[in-house]
């Protein structure tokens, strides 16, 4: 099924955030991507190896930390491209004194919500 990339997403688990922020090479990556990237972009950017890289998109992904896009190409080899999803990252205490995880995003324009949207389209194809 399509995600709507339209929709307000939940806020990610506090473990796989934190997961993903404690771990170096997750935030190189972080660090490294000012725009959208692909996998060996930043495999080389970060002289991480591209199966590691991989492994830690997937971490900053499910973080809820990363956005994944694709990258439409002439000759139809389209690739992920990875861009940072967040501006802000807060670790609060609740009224329950249980911690929880907020993060703040940048609003998308229309044209960034219509290629996240052709973008899981793609996925699903």
């Amino acid at each position: 099924m399509v995600r709507d990339p339209f929709a307000d997403e939940d806020q990610p688990d506090l473990q796989d955030v934190l997961d993903a922020l404690d771990d170096p090479k997750c935030r190189a990556i972080v660090r490294n991507l000012d725009e959208p990237m692909t996998a060996e972009e930043i495999s080389e950017a970060c002289d991480v190896p591209l199966s590691t890289t991989y492994r830690k998109l997937d971490l900053l992904t499910e973080a809820s930390l990363l956005r994944e896009g694709m990258e439409i190409r002439p000759d139809g080899q389209h690739a992920s491209q990875y861009e940072v999803d967040f501006e802000e990252v807060v670790v609060a205490l609740d009224d329950d004194r249980a911690f929880e995880v907020g993060i703040s995003r940048v609003p998308r324009t229309a044209d960034e919500r219509l290629r996240d949207l052709w973008s899981e389209v793609r996925k699903e194809t």
